[in-house]
């Protein structure tokens, strides 16, 4: 499915909206969803870290591991792999902005991990890199993004080393046909389209040859995660630190379309 959004639109995008999301979201920069439960209780930032430590005790990454962070944003998560691992991480991203906050910031980080940090401006229809250069693919938040994503996941299984593990997160489209509300608040908001539901996805992965380890609808998660953020951003303009209005109203309408079966979340762990 060839999305009617290109990646100059996304690019463009993310690259005007970083600042607005820090003020709010994460002043870090990170920017992906939460996983709830009686860990995090209802703190967004915690069930946000929670999704990267499940993400990694099922994605078998160790200190021996390559891996590439597919859409890695401002390079939080990619940092945090290197950290928590001592592995080697490739960051890459479509936003030149974000990928040279990224660079800047792993400047500033002790040589022990920079050093087993590097970032790519790259398109995931077209990676940079040779086949079978990592161990792993990882991936929050980005395949949704992606104008192509059959491409996208033929490539990650490109460079994916035979036995190599790709494990993601992505929104879901569990209705084929969406409200005209959802369509314009959600879909062409954030300028995409998906042709994947749940089961749908599985599918996707399996044509393109991977070994689905497993899956999880996250659905829920996601709901959650729209109603701590328009929280956190009627807040944020509550406090004067901008007007975000516009994405408090927004948020309203992710959590109706969650509610409906317009909009889903899922996670999968898959082998090459």
């Amino acid at each position: 499915m060839q999305s009617k959004f290109t990646e100059q639109d996304t690019e463009q995008f993310y690259d005007e909206e970083d600042d607005t999301y820090r003020t709010f979201w994460d002043p870090e920069g990170s920017l992906h969803w939460g996983y709830f439960d009686d860990k995090t209780g209802d703190d967004f930032l915690t069930a946000s870290r929670h999704l990267n430590e499940i993400m990694l005790a099922r994605s078998g990454i160790d200190a021996s591991s390559v891996v590439l962070d597919l859409g890695c944003g401002n390079g939080n998560t990619t940092t945090w792999l290197a950290e928590q691992k001592s592995c080697h991480v490739t960051g890459v991203d479509l936003s030149g902005v974000r990928v040279s906050r990224a660079i800047e910031a792993a400047a500033k980080l002790p040589q022990e991990v920079a050093s087993r940090l590097t970032f790519k401006k790259a398109s995931a229809t077209e990676l940079p890199f040779e086949d079978d250069s990592f161990s792993h693919v990882w991936s929050q938040a980005t395949i949704y993004h992606v104008h192509d994503k059959e491409a996208a996941l033929a490539e990650a299984y490109r460079v994916l080393r035979p036995g190599g593990t790709l494990v993601l997160d992505d929104l879901t489209k569990p209705n084929e046909r969406v409200s005209p509300e959802s369509q314009k608040h959600v879909y062409d908001r954030l300028l995409f389209d998906t042709p994947f539901s749940f089961e749908g996805y599985q599918v996707g992965l399996k044509a393109q040859r991977f070994v689905i380890v497993e899956a999880e609808d996250l659905s829920s998660h996601l709901r959650k995660s729209y109603q701590k953020l328009g929280e956190m951003a009627k807040a944020a303009t509550d406090k004067g630190l901008g007007d975000f209005s516009a994405l408090v109203e927004a948020y309203r309408y992710m959590v109706a379309a969650i509610e409906t079966g317009d909009l889903g979340w899922a996670l999968y762990v898959c082998r090459k």
